[in-house]
């Protein structure tokens, strides 16, 4: 299992394609699968930028994981977001079910990444819809970080402020020491 984390708009999911094209692996879009399968006044919260709470989101989680194959290789592009998440995957990676191979963090400054979104179209992506995404990251996707890193979890981090292709090269040549 491959994580990728980052502020919105750092690439995760340009990434995880582009790493999914090259591989072969099966690549699970936290971003995707909310808006596919998310409705009513959940949909609403992430409209207005917030978030699902943990339990909402490992559910989702869960059942999409029993969807891949044992032997597939599985990029998750935004999961965990928050360490009660995060404390849930490595329980699932002590009890064998997945393995962790390698964690990204796709760095980048709001400024570097906030007109990336505007320019999506999305329905989303709207200033204070992406600010306040943006403030949710630094309050509960930041202190990941470090939590990983305590409990033995190597994360590594990408300068995601260049171009797709260096981004990708860089990941891809971590890939290869792993």
């Amino acid at each position: 299992m491959i994580l990728l984390m980052g502020i919105a708009g750092s690439g995760k999911g340009t990434q995880g394609k582009m790493l999914s094209d090259q591989f072969g692996y099966h690549l699970i879009s936290m971003g995707d699968v909310l808006r596919m399968y998310v409705t009513g006044e959940q949909r609403q919260r992430m409209l207005a930028g917030g978030l699902l709470d943990d339990n909402e989101i490992i559910k989702i989680v869960d059942q999409v994981l029993e969807s891949v194959l044992d032997n597939e290789e599985v990029i998750l592009d935004g999961f965990p977001r928050t360490v009660p998440q995060a404390e849930w995957l490595l329980e699932q990676v002590k009890s064998g079910r997945f393995q962790i191979n390698n964690v990204f963090h796709l760095v980048a400054s709001r400024g570097a990444v906030k007109e990336r979104l505007l320019g999506r179209a999305r329905i989303d992506d709207v200033e204070e819809a992406i600010e306040k995404r943006f403030d949710e990251y630094e309050k509960l996707t930041m202190p990941l970080i470090d939590w990983l890193t305590d409990h033995n979890v190597e994360v590594i981090n990408i300068d995601a402020v260049r171009s797709q292709a260096e981004v990708n090269a860089d990941i891809v040549s971590k890939l290869k020491k792993s």
